[in-house]
């Protein structure tokens, strides 16, 4: 499976390495674009974290090389969607002929407009709920290890269920706490 990640789930940074390591497992392909990239770097001058944005971007680019796809400029301007800012995700998840675009804003992809173009777009908790369905242990091994990294970092216990939460993914976690 192929899914688009949009820019509101690979900033946060716990939601990310849980994307990001399910698929380094074999799980999905991961793609993006370089504008959805810039779009994260952007998202993080508030906070003044551009600087470590911009170079976790750089090792995602080296680490998946392939994952970075390009909007057909012609497809871009054909589509609709309520937000005309978010075209380019669509055409470029099309571009990469991805099955699913995983977005915490789906109400910008109106699922009438993503069925004529074959493609379908998932909030990441039932997304990453499905693939732990499938693959039970490959996820939570994955979910354990970025809350251990969470713990390690913040010098604070991390308990999963409320970082799950925090991550938006409150379905999963718990069903990883059952």
């Amino acid at each position: 499976m192929r899914a688009f990640l949009d820019a509101c789930v690979l900033y946060p940074t716990v939601l990310r390495e849980i994307l990001i390591g399910v698929a380094a497992r074999g799980l999905f392909t991961p793609l993006w674009s370089a504008r959805v990239l810039e779009e994260w770097a952007l998202a993080t001058i508030k906070l003044g974290q551009e600087q470590v944005a911009r170079a976790e971007i750089a090792i995602l680019q080296r680490n998946w090389p392939a994952a970075e796809v390009q909007a057909d400029p012609e497809a871009e301007a054909r589509l609709w969607l309520p937000d005309a800012a978010d075209r380019h995700v669509l055409a470029s998840a099309l571009a990469g002929r991805a099955d699913v675009i995983v977005t915490q804003n789906l109400r910008d992809f109106p699922r009438l407009m993503l069925d004529r173009e074959g493609i379908r777009a998932q909030a990441p908790d039932p997304f990453l709920l499905a693939l732990w369905q499938e693959h039970p242990d490959t996820v939570a091994e994955v979910v354990e290890r970025v809350r251990a990294t969470a713990e390690e970092l913040s010098g604070e216990s991390q308990r999963l269920r409320p970082l799950m939460k925090r991550a938006r993914l409150p379905r999963l976690g718990k069903a990883l706490s059952s």
